[in-house]
């Protein structure tokens, strides 16, 4: 409804079976932020979670986005496992962000959203990126365009692939692709590896991932929500 502010969008090289647009709750519907694409055998949810704003105006709703957001998933979880992908607006913990003493009141590391995180990822749910890689420092996907941060690699990790717990096994690879230059994010990637779930026969690429040879490495599962530069400029994030 309010044009420019927000948005996300999904492409697919694969027909979904179903799509559709929010969580079914008017007063989080109206800003354009979840897109669902239901797949033989996952959901595949496209999201751009809330922004805290300027002096945290925000929190509360944010507060309860979230949690309507975790009622969400978890509805989809019963029927079939979950992929969520997306901008999420926090940096779980001290390992994902450059300067986290400095933010720790700031839109994005206030300890309410990282709590909503936490409480998200004791839901049956699992960072994926973490889970390959627990103790990388320095792995980021977003950087303000303020003070030459991204060149410094003073960023944060907020964009996010996130899946039921049964799914992990399939997945052979959660990366950020950093060297990817476009706006203040950088593209994140998701390769699941089973050929039941992506179509197709998998095989090895050079770094050692699988890739699927129907459908390409990046296949569907490759995705980024696009920040608003209205509330980007919300937070300087430094």
């Amino acid at each position: 409804q309010k044009k420019g502010y927000s948005s996300t969008a999904l492409f697919s090289k694969t027909k979904p079976l179903s799509v559709s647009y929010g969580i079914d709750i008017e007063e989080h519907d109206n800003e354009g932020r979840v897109i669902t694409a239901e797949y033989e055998n996952f959901f595949l949810v496209n999201v751009y979670v809330p922004n805290s704003g300027q002096k945290l105006v925000r929190l509360d709703y944010r507060r309860t986005w979230n949690s309507a957001f975790l009622e969400f998933c978890q509805s989809l979880d019963k029927k079939k496992p979950v992929i969520v992908a997306g901008d999420l607006n926090v940096a779980h913990n001290e390992i994902d962000l450059a300067n986290p003493k400095n933010n720790k009141r700031n839109s994005g590391f206030t300890a309410e959203e990282r709590e909503d995180f936490t409480t998200w990822l004791d839901s049956g749910f699992v960072d994926s990126f973490r889970s390959f890689y627990p103790e990388k420092t320095g792995a980021y996907t977003f950087w303000t365009y303020m003070g030459g941060a991204r060149k410094k690699n003073v960023g944060w990790r907020i964009d996010y692939f996130v899946t039921s717990e049964r799914l992990m096994g399939d997945v052979a690879a959660s990366e950020i692709r950093e060297k990817v230059w476009g706006s203040d994010h950088c593209p994140i990637m998701l390769l699941l590896a089973n050929p039941r779930i992506t179509e197709g026969s998998p095989k090895t690429t050079e770094s050692g991932c699988k890739e699927n040879i129907t459908e390409g490495k990046d296949n569907l599962n490759e995705g980024k929500s696009e920040e608003d530069s209205s509330e980007t400029k919300e937070n300087s994030r430094l």
